[in-house]
């Protein structure tokens, strides 16, 4: 197999991120996650700013929460009136998740790109999640809230995240029946939850 793409969706505090990082370090490959929105702007030639001003505005969005429009792959031309709408500018984010996951071996992190890799058989989707605690004090350690603030950021971020992925897939978010592996990082630890995608990458991809 040419390349291989690990995609990792993960519940606020669980260490989702730090261990795509990790294991992109040990398995010496580029590892993805806000980087997309400059190279969709770079593609697109859409400032990059406004990436960010979508993920903001419809996390405030009532309509969002409400709708499902799960990505088909169709990208709007600059002469279009919804070139810039929050729809296109996934659809470009997603054209370079495609990108690279056809030229190089690499993890990418959040984006909904387990969904838009689906069909790809060099693959593999990983959710990270822990228990409420677990991911309380691990956000505590990096933010200055009382536990009360915190909590409630960190149900909301989940929330947005799981509204965010209904909204371009029309699947639950933590639904385990949408990814290959899930990880429970209060109980395994972060370089335990990096060795077993390691030895699950080994089995579904017969790799020595």
């Amino acid at each position: 197999m040419k390349n291989v793409v690990i995609t990792v969706s993960r519940q606020y505090g669980s260490g989702g991120k730090t261990i795509a990082a990790m294991l992109a370090k040990d398995l010496g490959i580029n590892c993805y996650s806000r980087e997309i929105l400059r190279m969709a702007s770079e593609d697109s030639g859409i400032n990059e700013r406004l990436f960010g001003m979508s993920d903001e505005k419809i996390r405030h969005a009532a309509w969002f929460k409400l709708l499902s429009r799960p990505y088909g792959g169709e990208l709007l031309p600059p002469e279009d009136r919804d070139f810039v709408s929050d729809d296109n500018l996934f659809n470009y984010q997603a054209k370079i998740i495609k990108d690279l996951a056809a030229k190089e071996s690499c993890v990418i992190v959040g984006r909904c790109a387990d969904y838009i890799l689906k069909d790809y058989p060099n693959v593999m989707s990983v959710f990270v999640h822990a228990d409420r605690k677990f991911c309380l004090d691990r956000a505590m350690e990096r933010h200055s809230m009382d536990e009360k603030e915190m909590q409630k950021y960190i149900e909301k971020t989940d929330k947005y995240r799981g509204d965010f992925y209904r909204y371009h897939t029309g699947h639950e978010w933590a639904d385990a029946r949408n990814y290959d592996l899930c990880l429970n990082s209060g109980k395994l630890g972060f370089q335990k939850c990096v060795e077993e995608i390691k030895s699950y990458m080994k089995i579904r991809f017969d790799m020595e």
